[in-house]
């Protein structure tokens, strides 16, 4: 097979002609360019907001128990993504084609390192699909009788529902992923403004106050501010801390690459796919620093250190015993949305990697309504089969490892093409090259690393299952390769 490299410039897809052809033959029908920017904003909010803004504020507060500190690495982690959504939109500009990550890799670093991006990219969003549902079950239980203990069954059918949903088409899919992520925003911000606004609070980022107001509903121990401040790191110890704290926090701000999952798909890439990055990311950034200032003003930091449920612990202190299903409430609506921008992003990799001769040729046939079917279908068979297993939990620690060398790749694809593909048209170029891109690749490597000092049992099996990848890619390129 011939590979990407050394086609000149002014063939913006550079495909092998097999594969072009195979394409050409195989689908009568093809994706529909009809999203903007609106839609791609949605997929962020939809994929980045999730359960982790209002549990993980406990955790770095419990690593950084000063306001000072605490909100500087919020702001921080801020920064990081978008320093990263500059980086990969210049790629999405550049490469308007549907698939995430792969795409980009592919081309710059050649089929293999496609092949590895591609499957683990798509096989950890299916297990981060069977994740959200799950905790939609297990909130959705004490709110509708019937379904509590049903945890397993309710997450089955909500994937199966968007599933649906998304097969009549990405049209119905846009409008879906807008209206259910612009009610999860306004949720957020109202939730932020009404402990902002209610009395009862500690009053604005009180870090004198103490644990005398009644402790967090979700059983952790109420610590006293004075006695966590006390203990507050210093010297080394200060900078692992902030480490640590950094490593969630820019955790809970990933998903920003939403938009790139859609590139054919979007209208005028050149400019949508890079607003809607920038917009999706600045958006995010306003709501969590909103959020934690909010949840300062309730909970003292010396409270909210160690609190593994901080929004509901300001729920219940501002609204009293209606906090738990306003809490709720907000949660499930959160996780719909990440559910119906997961699935959409899912489908849309097998369809890349098809199409590319990764995969079988069936994976790449799409329905009038634009809907790659047999890749949606794949995709909510293998979620559905980890849910019914429990087996998401092991597949995502396993793969946490290639999470990270995804973004290592993908960050290394800009610089590579800037090298290669110099005369290649840009509609975006990413600022301040090659400082933006530099600090996120080196961020990247240094999170591969602590990854692999972190969690070294998963890591020696990642690098294990790594090395297994190339005869099985070699094999599914022998299967799945067109015939001319």
């Amino acid at each position: 097979m011939r590979q990407v490299r050394g086609l000149g410039a002014g063939h913006p897809w550079r495909e092998p002609i097999g594969i072009r052809s195979r394409a050409r033959d195989a689908t009568p029908m093809s994706l529909l360019r009809v999203l903007g920017t609106a839609f791609g904003v949605a997929v962020i909010i939809g994929n980045t907001i999730g359960v982790g803004i209002l549990r993980t504020p406990g955790e770095v507060a419990e690593q950084l128990p000063t306001v000072p500190l605490f909100l500087a690495v919020w702001l921080v982690g801020g920064l990081y993504a978008m320093l990263g959504a500059l980086t990969l939109a210049e790629l999405g500009a550049m490469v308007p084609r549907s698939g995430g990550q792969y795409v980009f890799v592919r081309r710059a670093l050649g089929p293999y390192p496609g092949f590895v991006v591609g499957w683990s990219d798509w096989i950890s969003t299916c297990g981060s699909m069977a994740a959200i549902a799950i905790v939609l079950g297990e909130y959705t239980g004490p709110l509708i009788a019937p379904l509590a203990g049903r945890a397993a069954y309710t997450a089955i059918a909500v994937v199966i529902a968007f599933a649906l949903l998304q097969w009549r088409g990405i049209r119905i899919g846009d409008a879906v992923q807008q209206g259910m992520s612009l009610i999860k925003a306004l949720a957020l911000l109202g939730l932020a403004a009404v402990a902002l606004i209610l009395p009862g609070a500690a009053g604005p980022l009180d870090i004198a106050r103490t644990a005398a107001a009644a402790p967090p509903i979700t059983g952790g121990a109420a610590v006293t501010t004075a006695a966590v401040i006390a203990a507050a790191p210093a010297g080394l110890a200060l900078g692992a801390a902030i480490i640590i704290a950094l490593q969630s926090v820019i955790y809970t701000y990933d998903g920003w690459t939403g938009p790139i999952y859609f590139g054919e798909e979007v209208k005028e890439p050149g400019r949508d796919i890079p607003r809607a990055m920038i917009g999706g990311v600045l958006l995010v950034i306003v709501i969590y620093l909103s959020l934690n200032v909010a949840f300062l003003r309730v909970v003292p930091i010396g409270d909210m250190a160690g609190d593994p449920f901080v929004a509901a612990t300001v729920a219940a202190r501002v609204l009293g015993p209606s906090g738990d299903t306003v809490i709720r409430v907000l949660m499930i609506l959160s996780m719909l949305a990440a559910v119906n921008a997961i699935q959409l992003m899912a489908s849309r990799v097998p369809y890349a990697m098809s199409r590319d001769g990764m995969l079988p040729a069936r994976l790449m046939k799409v329905n009038e309504g634009g809907t790659p079917v047999p890749s949606l279908l794949l995709g909510t068979t293998v979620t559905i089969a980890f849910i019914a297993t429990n087996t998401f939990e092991t597949v995502l620690a396993l793969l946490a490892f290639f999470f990270v060398l995804s973004y290592t790749l993908s960050f290394t694809s800009l610089f590579v093409l800037r090298r290669r593909e110099r005369d290649t048209s840009r509609p975006f170029r990413t600022p301040a090259y090659p400082w933006v891109p530099g600090i996120v690749l080196a961020g990247s490597v240094a999170f591969l690393t602590g990854a692999i000092a972190g969690d070294r049992e998963n890591s020696v099996r990642a690098l294990l299952l790594l090395a297994a990848s190339y005869p099985v890619y070699r094999v599914v390129r022998r299967v799945a390769r067109p015939r001319d």
